[in-house]
């Protein structure tokens, strides 16, 4: 069975995680925001191998331990959106991954295979014109776009409040009570969502 480490990292605390798969001794990393020699280390230390990292939108504190990691782990895939790399080095950079020959570009609708384990990519705009979620079993890796009682911001470049409010309908009509995983703040689930948060409940009006 999978697992699941959550690390917060960089200056405000991005959930960056490590899904790890205990019978092959590898593991995909989600959004590593900062702290490229502690991911590193704590993978090291749990004996595993880093086989991709998954990129839920170009933003600098989700991303910056990337070039970082890639010298530690030559040739790793890196998938992400299309519309968070900035593959003409122009505007704001932060804003975006830098374009790197790792780089996997993926759609909606796409599966990634970990060791046999379905990844689902759902293409959720409105945080950012790329945002995904990553879909594993009963679990949703949803970046920015909806949180514990809240959602991401939408007044960034690119950002767009009826966007996010459809994704947010799109995720908590989703089958069953998913565990979300969101970029930052806790750990939390849809039906907790479908309830309480007041984001979800204007989206689903």
């Amino acid at each position: 069975m999978l697992q699941i480490r959550r690390m917060p990292v960089g200056q405000i605390g991005t959930n960056c995680y490590l899904l790890e798969d205990p019978e092959t001794k590898t593991c995909a990393l989600i959004d590593p925001g900062d702290q490229a020699n502690d991911i590193d280390r704590v993978i090291r230390e749990a004996g595993l191998s880093l086989s991709m990292i998954l990129i839920t939108h170009g933003h600098f504190d989700h991303v910056l331990a990337v070039p970082g990691l890639l010298e530690k782990w030559p040739n790793t895939p890196v998938y992400v959106h299309n519309k968070e790399v900035n593959w003409e080095f122009k505007g704001d950079q932060y804003m975006l991954l830098a374009p790197i020959p790792e780089i996997k570009t993926v759609k909606e609708g796409d599966i990634i295979d970990f060791n046999g384990a379905q990844i689902e990519v759902l293409h959720t705009p409105g945080h950012s014109p790329g945002s995904v979620c990553y879909k594993v079993g009963d679990v949703l890796f949803a970046g920015d776009t909806l949180f514990a009682g809240s959602c991401g911001r939408t007044d960034f470049i690119g950002g767009s409040t009826s966007q996010i409010l459809l994704s947010l309908k799109r995720l908590v009509e989703l089958e069953g009570n998913l565990r979300v995983c969101p970029g930052h703040d806790r750990i939390t689930d849809l039906d907790t969502e479908r309830a309480h948060n007041p984001y979800v409940r204007q989206a689903l009006r």
